[in-house]
């Protein structure tokens, strides 16, 4: 096996076509083609399946595919450490749902490691792609929830995918919404109380199912619905619209100020928010800081 084969794959599997893979490697067909076949025939596995659209990994092609993405991560920060090409090394990167508490988590993360150099990544993702994010080993951490309704659809995902669930909150649903709604002076709220306004869901692509919604209760009818892509969206249509989302009750008010407020959902469902590592994968030190922050944080704003 040669690193050369890995970075080959790496292209093939990122573009899933390897014609399209040899024209940005500036390579031949045939040539990329024997390569990949070649690597297949030393790891005695088939590591992707060739179709009229193109090419896909297999279940042995994804579980190698992770090893090799770590060999060339690894590679890559020794050519930038000792070639110069980059004096911040990739320390971190985690992927989320939109929670407040998870960028929390990170901008205390990186005022603990100080003025030394470093190039972090957060990413605020749709549900499936925290996961399948986690599952390649593009990032250490991934944030997300588990509930009543979609525990075993997600944990089978998780299990088939060798990805590990840890909790670190359980709470009854709360209901996020501006400070002067209608219901805001309501001590608890119902689904009937909710009826005449519209819910706010973050969209999920084509993964649309109930069960990687991020709002619980996702299934429940509501005859006013506005799909969002993201947090700052959300927030400003709660505030002029009356709208509402139903989430964990966790707010941090010095990110996203004290406009939004929470209150208790009458309702049997909870809310399970954890962490998900890959399990072939050995977490590093900065990885296990940012877990323990994401402890701290989640603590100091739950209501």
């Amino acid at each position: 096996m040669k690193l050369q084969q890995l970075r080959y794959l790496q292209k093939v599997v990122a573009l899933g076509n390897i014609t399209e893979a040899a024209k940005e490697l500036f390579i031949a067909q045939p040539t990329l083609s024997a390569a990949i076949k070649q690597l297949e025939a030393e790891m005695g596995i088939t590591i992707l399946v060739r179709g009229k659209k193109g090419v896909s990994l297999t279940e042995d092609g994804q579980e190698f595919m992770q090893y090799a993405q770590q060999v060339l991560d690894q590679v890559d920060l020794l050519d930038r450490r000792y070639h110069g090409e980059s004096t911040a090394p990739k320390i971190f990167s985690v992927a989320a749902q939109h929670y407040a508490f998870a960028v929390d988590a990170f901008v205390h993360l990186l005022k603990e490691i100080g003025p030394s150099d470093y190039q972090a990544s957060l990413k605020e993702m749709r549900t499936y792609e925290v996961i399948e994010d986690v599952a390649q080993l593009k990032s250490e951490v991934g944030v997300i929830y588990l509930s009543r309704y979609n525990r075993q659809v997600l944990t089978s995902n998780f299990k088939e995918k060798k990805l590990l669930f840890t909790p670190l909150f359980k709470a009854k649903p709360h209901v996020f919404l501006y400070k002067k709604h209608p219901l805001a002076n309501k001590k608890q709220l119902t689904l009937k109380d909710l009826l005449p306004y519209p819910k706010l869901s973050y969209d999920q692509g084509r993964h649309n199912s109930f069960y990687y919604w991020e709002e619980t209760l996702a299934d429940q009818p509501s005859p006013r619905s506005i799909i969002v892509s993201d947090r700052a969206t959300l927030f400003n249509l709660a505030i002029g619209l009356n709208g509402y989302t139903i989430s964990s009750g966790i707010i941090n008010a010095d990110l996203n100020g004290d406009d939004i407020i929470a209150r208790p959902l009458v309702s049997d469902e909870y809310i399970e928010l954890g962490y998900l590592v890959n399990q072939l994968h050995h977490l590093s030190p900065i990885a296990n800081q940012y877990i323990e922050l994401l402890k701290i944080s989640i603590q100091k704003n739950a209501n």
